[in-house]
Formats: structure tokens, C-alpha cells, sequence
């Protein structure tokens, strides 16, 4: 009996959803901290702080999961499987690279902020 994998991209929808999710919270980072600078202001409310640590670290981990997650289907497929001609490889493999590339992006965000929060 052979497993079978029913659709190409299930194994990519958390990926999905989580880099979708930080890229989202990114640019609404981005966009404060754009206003924050026309305006003139200080971004140093302890309250706002800890929300951009906590935000930074929940979507940081979900990114580092479905990653992790995504590079399971891709070995699972390529190296297990042996189906990779039927089951886009390439672009698994791809889309796994990039999600980690997207973790290691964030994750100085994370840990400047969660650093602000611990210092304080």
C-alpha cells in the first residue's frame, strides 16, 4: 500500500496562513513606526512595547512552524516518497526557503523587543 498525497499544496496552507499573517503584522508595524516618525513621537509606552514583543513573538514562532512544518512535507514527498515529479518539489522546496528567510527577518524584531520588555 502507498501513501498517497491527495493534493500538491496540502501540506502547504499553514505556510500559508502564518507568513500571510506576518506579513500582514509587519506592515502594520511598518505603518506605525512611519507614523510615529512624521508625527514626532516616542514609541516608548510600556504597554505598546510588550504588545509589539508579544505580537512579534507569536507570529515569529507560527512563521518558524509552519517553516519547520513545510520542510517535513518536502522531505516527506522528495526523500520518502520518491514522488517529486508529480508533486512540485521545486516549489516546496523553494517556499520552505523563503519562510525560513522570513523568520530570520523577524526574529531580530522579536528579540530587540522582547530585550525592551525584559529591561525594563
Amino acid at each position: 500500500m502507498a501513501f498517497r498525497i491527495s493534493s500538491p499544496n496540502c501540506g502547504n496552507n499553514y505556510l500559508v496562513a502564518a507568513t500571510g499573517l506576518q506579513s500582514i503584522w509587519s506592515i502594520v508595524l511598518g505603518i506605525t513606526d512611519a507614523y510615529a516618525l512624521l508625527v514626532g513621537r516616542r514609541l516608548q509606552n510600556p504597554r505598546a512595547v510588550r504588545l509589539f514583543a508579544v505580537s512579534d513573538g507569536v507570529t515569529s514562532n507560527l512563521t518558524f512552524a509552519a517553516a519547520c512544518a513545510s520542510a517535513g512535507i518536502t522531505v516527506l514527498i522528495g526523500n520518502d516518497l520518491g514522488s517529486c515529479g508529480k508533486n512540485h518539489c521545486t516549489e516546496f522546496e523553494t517556499a520552505t526557503a523563503m519562510a525560513f528567510l522570513s523568520w530570520f527577518a523577524a526574529l531580530p524584531s522579536f528579540l530587540l523587543n522582547f530585550w525592551s520588555v525584559a529591561s525594563r
